[in-house]
């Protein structure tokens, strides 16, 4: 599937904005460190020398005294402390960002309007796991790996502050990035929610039968759902959906971190090309907000918690002509999905 946090789920890419950051934070992924950043707080007399202003939620003004320097090790400083569930290793993350050098340059936030988007709609936000394979995504990510292990430990709800040299956060710096390993960056974060994945977890209760023209799903175990695609039928040319098995939880929302069992297949031939069960379960996106395609927003938000949903998405709803590399896709390719909502957080 498309290159992208976490590397699953039908994501769209980031924003040139965005790319260009994470362009400018890529390494060699051998030169990263499980190492966490607040870790470097314990024992070490370091200090934050940015100054963060601003509510938890409103995006934050970060100011840097002329001259200050940034230490040489990773700083998180809680700039807000909240009240919720403290972040653990494993956890899946969703939070807000900003980041910046600290001679000016701009990283990007989640604040920022997406270009071509509208100024009122839902920011996309980070969603993320804080596990061991962190590193091999940085190059999908716009924040360094080790500002967001830093946040280990930090409770929802928190405003953090992690700052430090270039080179104490992301190691070597790319030549072509511009950064030199000693100027000093600073990220904020805002927690908005985290939880624990049970990777397992799916949708019970009795299917209904498909509608007319629509694929039939045998969703059985611990493994991706058989779509059969009907016979004779056309690939839809608009946005087809059905609750197989209503559920009785909360409704999604746009801007939640919606956690996922799913299986996709091609309208074509039927064939399954992304699956949650083939990298190891259940997994968490962010809804509502342009971070996946256009069929798992229009047709997810809204839904309930425990609900089984069958969306058959028509080509412009998808990638249309700009199918994933290693995808097994093509241009003008319609999909179907079946996603078994577990939860949301």
């Amino acid at each position: 599937m498309l290159k992208s946090p976490g590397g699953r789920p039908p994501y769209r890419s980031f924003t040139k904005t965005t790319r260009r950051a994470a362009a400018a934070l890529a390494v060699p992924l051998l030169l990263f460190t499980a190492a966490c950043g607040s870790d470097d707080d314990k024992g070490s007399s370091a200090v934050a020398v940015a100054t963060v202003k601003g509510d938890v939620g409103d995006k934050p003004k970060i100011t840097v005294a002329k001259g200050a320097k940034a230490s040489d090790k990773v700083v998180t400083k809680t700039v807000v402390a909240g009240k919720g569930v403290a972040v653990k290793k494993g956890d899946n993350v969703r939070a807000d960002y900003a980041g910046q050098l600290m001679k000016g340059q701009s990283f990007g936030s989640s604040w920022d309007v997406q270009p071509g988007t509208d100024k009122n709609a839902p920011k996309r936000q980070l969603v993320f796991e804080l596990n061991e394979q962190l590193p091999q995504m940085q190059q999908n990510l716009p924040v360094p790996v080790k500002a967001l292990e830093a946040l280990e430990g930090q409770k929802v709800g928190s405003r953090v502050q992690v700052e430090g040299t270039a080179k104490a956060l992301i190691g070597e710096v790319n030549p072509q990035s511009g950064i030199k390993p000693s100027d000093g960056m600073v990220f904020v974060f805002d927690i908005a929610g985290a939880t624990h994945i049970d990777k397992k977890a799916q949708v019970k209760g009795e299917q209904a039968a498909p509608e007319d023209g629509m694929p039939v799903v045998k969703a059985e175990g611990q493994k991706a759902a058989e779509i059969t695609i009907p016979k004779g039928e056309k690939a839809p040319t608009e946005l087809k959906e059905q609750v197989l098995i209503k559920g009785k939880g909360r409704e999604v929302k746009a801007r939640d971190a919606l956690v996922a069992q799913y299986t996709g297949v091609k309208w074509r031939d039927g064939k399954k090309f992304d699956s949650s069960w083939d990298h190891g379960g259940a997994t968490a996106f962010q809804i509502g907000t342009g971070s996946v395609v256009k069929g798992w927003d229009k047709g997810l938000v809204g839904k309930h918690i425990g609900d089984r949903v069958l969306l058959a998405i028509p080509a412009d709803l998808a990638y249309g002509d700009a199918p994933p590399p290693g995808s097994g896709l093509e241009k003008g390719d319609s999909l179907v999905f079946v996603v078994d909502i577990v939860g949301t957080f």
